[in-house]
């Protein structure tokens, strides 16, 4: 897991957007809509907490425990340790049965963040025993942070982000941003809101930020919430479609317009799992994603 350089400042922003979404299809892809709803309800701030009066090295397998169950990993011995290494800690990854994971000898003190690293470091195990892997190591990352997000354990991820006058921390490679956009995806999917659970102010702010942009995209044509500006241009991009029908291009709010035998059609990114949707350029219809079953209805 990346450790946050304190000289360093904090990037903003979606810079790894694309990443972010092809990650959440991979998953639906992996796990099925049936197998992401088993991870519907996120971990408790009880079963992540480890209290200054806590065995250091007890508390963390404690914790480490109850990740390892939400993440629905066969059950096995978690073997936690601490030493001074560049990044916020690491994982073994190997068939069991037992876990090695270490983290900076800074989470020592920091106790309130030891949750955090370990969320990230087991979901790299769940991954690994999914045969699920992104090219590259900076994408392999953005794919573990994202899941850590989406199976309910990354609000911790995001909580951990702090910044004042003199110090700041933040862990994972995603942005406050995008943690806080993969969140929002999984409280729009699932009906659970981690706001609550923030002890952060920078973290709620970067949630609220994150959700809006995943709000966004329940708003664009052809979706039928579109708000007027998007409709308009809409009807734009379909009339040169139909003037023009063998060019297909991607116009710049994502959706394509292509002609087949059956007449022109609208190739659009589902709004839950960013899976390709195609449906028929008639007027009101009602879409179902064949991958995440979500319906939609558009107005084509």
């Amino acid at each position: 897991m990346a450790n946050g350089n304190r000289a360093a400042p904090v990037v903003h922003g979606f810079p790894h957007l694309d990443t972010v979404r092809s990650a959440i299809t991979a998953l639906y892809r992996r796990l099925s809509p049936d197998g992401l709803r088993s991870y519907a309800t996120s971990v408790p701030p009880a079963d992540a907490a480890l209290a200054d009066d806590d065995d250091l090295h007890l508390g963390a397998r404690r914790v480490a425990r109850s990740l390892v169950r939400h993440l629905r990993l066969p059950d096995a011995r978690v073997v936690v340790g601490f030493r001074t290494m560049e990044h916020a800690a690491s994982v073994e990854l190997t068939a069991g049965p037992e876990y090695f994971v270490e983290l900076n000898d800074r989470f020592r003190t920091h106790r309130r963040d030891v949750g955090a690293a370990l969320a990230h470091e087991i979901t790299h195990v769940l991954l690994h025993r999914l045969g699920l892997a992104f090219p590259g190591t900076r994408a392999n990352e953005i794919l573990t942070d994202t899941t850590t997000a989406y199976l309910g354990a990354g609000w911790l991820l995001l909580d951990a982000f702090r910044q004042d006058a003199v110090s700041r921390q933040k862990l994972g490679y995603l942005t406050p941003e995008e943690f806080g956009y993969v969140l929002a995806k999984r409280a729009l999917a699932f009906g659970e809101d981690p706001a609550p659970w923030f002890t952060s102010p920078q973290a709620y702010t970067a949630y609220t930020e994150g959700r809006a942009r995943a709000l966004a995209e329940l708003r664009g044509p052809p979706l039928a919430d579109a708000g007027w500006a998007g409709r308009r241009r809409y009807a734009r991009d379909r009339r040169h479609a139909r003037a023009h029908p063998d060019t297909a291009r991607r116009t710049e709010a994502g959706y394509v317009f292509e002609a087949s035998g059956e007449g022109l059609r609208v190739s659009f990114a589902c709004p839950t799992c960013h899976q390709r949707i195609r449906a028929p350029v008639r007027g009101r219809v009602g879409v179902r994603c064949g991958l995440c079953r979500t319906v939609l209805e558009c107005d084509t």
